[in-house]
């Protein structure tokens, strides 16, 4: 796939949690196995949102870029922060933090990190 069609679409995806998160959080993360249970951990779900805002916000508007040299350098920060989705996400479903659907995170950011590494090696 092309560079604007990969960095639209991963975009799209950061932005759904971003807002999700930042919206309904009492609706999102039970479905993972964890509980909102006071106005602190709804600010951290929220607080999380600036992150996941951010990185949609980056693939957005560099869409468009077309410098070789740039567009490897993005793609490889993206492959770093899905990896690390990978690892973070994967710990809690190991440790028991993330059950049920909460085994949907690790897999998905594999996928983002498979795809975002795909991308790269088009370059």
């Amino acid at each position: 796939m092309n560079n604007k069609i990969f960095l639209t679409l991963h975009g799209a995806i950061y932005t759904i949690f971003a807002l999700a998160l930042f919206f309904i959080p009492n609706m999102m993360w039970p479905m993972y196995g964890v509980e909102i249970n006071d106005q602190y951990a709804q600010f951290l779900s929220q607080h999380t949102s600036i992150f996941l805002g951010g990185v949609a916000a980056v693939s957005l508007y560099l869409r468009e870029i077309e410098h070789t040299e740039t567009i490897k350098q993005l793609l490889k920060a993206l492959l770093v922060t899905n990896l690390l989705g990978v690892i973070i996400t994967g710990y809690a479903g190991i440790t028991g933090i993330f059950v049920g659907f909460g085994w949907s995170d690790p897999a998905f950011f594999a996928l983002l990190t498979l795809l975002s590494y795909r991308q790269l090696n088009q370059q």
